[in-house]
């Protein structure tokens, strides 16, 4: 990793698999991110503590999640990645951040409110304090970009405003992270329900596209995916949402153009242009699901970049974590 590059940080909950969705829309783009910023990667395993999860699923699911990244292209060699739990510099901080927060500020966090909603009989104090770990996962790496989505906005606005509060009570020690806002990827539907965002926390596993799925499922999920009655493959969101969503991803993979798309499926059936959907989708992820597959059997070099990532975060963020005890008065251990 480059000192004079800019730095992005992200934090991945282990708590299932991307779609194409996800992967058309950002996870792509992150081969060339590592070459322009200097990307820290980390399974958010603490975080998924909120949820109770079985602990042998969640073990498997961290290890997965790590194994993932490194499929889709983050090289180790050139990107941070670990677990959060595997740096203990993260839980010391989140604490620092949880005493730095008011209670007002948090309580008014949407994310609890819907969390809450969600989980009416498990209402924990880690969901209610979640964006103080969160802030604290961020200043430790002084990051200058945290990537956000519409949900997290909040999140990012709420590390600013802790890291200020800080910086004036204490002293400067930690660097205010703008929003990372990437060239927005392609945005893909349900293959069911073309008017809704593709999730994978979607109920009917016939509507998602997981990165990981074999061929045969592609294909078998692409011939069902819902169309129309007019049997004309042509770009109109409106009128035409499934058609439109399957040309988006061909699009997406392919580089050419609705008109070009039109053009090349003119009077052929549905049938063939999501047989072709399907097939291009399919050989996309294959490199992907390959890598994942024989990462997940080298469980000895996976623990070894896991450990080899941790080592490197801690003295990252140890720098950041002595400064920060210093200024507010903790006598640190010789």
């Amino acid at each position: 990793m480059e000192n004079n590059k800019k730095i992005i940080l992200s934090g991945i909950q282990p708590t299932g698999v991307f779609t194409l969705g996800n992967y058309l829309g950002a996870v792509r783009s992150w081969k060339q991110m590592q070459e322009d910023y200097n990307c820290y990667y980390f399974i958010a395993d603490l975080h998924s503590m909120t949820i109770h999860i079985d602990p042998q699923k969640r073990r498997q699911q961290t290890r997965e999640a790590f194994a993932l990244l490194l499929a889709c292209g983050i090289d180790p060699e050139k990107s941070l990645v670990f677990v959060q739990s595997h740096n203990k510099c993260h839980a010391e901080m989140g604490w620092i951040m949880d005493c730095c927060s008011q209670f007002g500020e948090l309580s008014r966090m949407t994310q609890f409110k819907d969390k809450s909603s969600k989980h009416p009989d498990n209402i924990n104090a880690g969901l209610f304090t979640y964006p103080a770990l969160m802030a604290g996962d961020i200043l430790l790496y002084q990051a200058d970009y945290v990537p956000v989505g519409a949900d997290q906005t909040q999140h990012l606005e709420f590390t600013r405003d802790v890291a200020t509060r800080f910086n004036h009570t204490y002293g400067e020690v930690f660097k205010l992270p703008e929003g990372y806002f990437p060239k927005a990827g392609a945005r893909v539907m349900s293959l069911q329900d073309p008017t809704s965002k593709m999730s994978k926390s979607d109920t009917n596993p016939k509507a998602t596209i997981s990165i990981l799925d074999d061929e045969k499922t592609i294909l078998k999920k692409f011939k069902s995916a819902v169309t129309d009655s007019e049997a004309c493959v042509r770009f109109d969101p409106e009128a035409k949402p499934g058609v439109s969503n399957l040309m988006t991803i061909y699009s997406a993979i392919t580089g050419k153009t609705m008109e070009e798309i039109t053009a090349e499926f003119a009077g052929r059936g549905y049938g063939d242009f999501k047989t072709a959907v399907g097939e291009c989708v399919a050989e996309a992820l294959r490199p992907v699901r390959e890598k994942y597959e024989e990462l997940m059997q080298e469980r000895t070099y996976l623990e070894e970049q896991m450990r080899r990532g941790a080592e490197i975060a801690d003295k990252i963020s140890r720098r950041t974590l002595t400064k920060t005890k210093k200024k507010i008065g903790l006598l640190l251990e010789k």
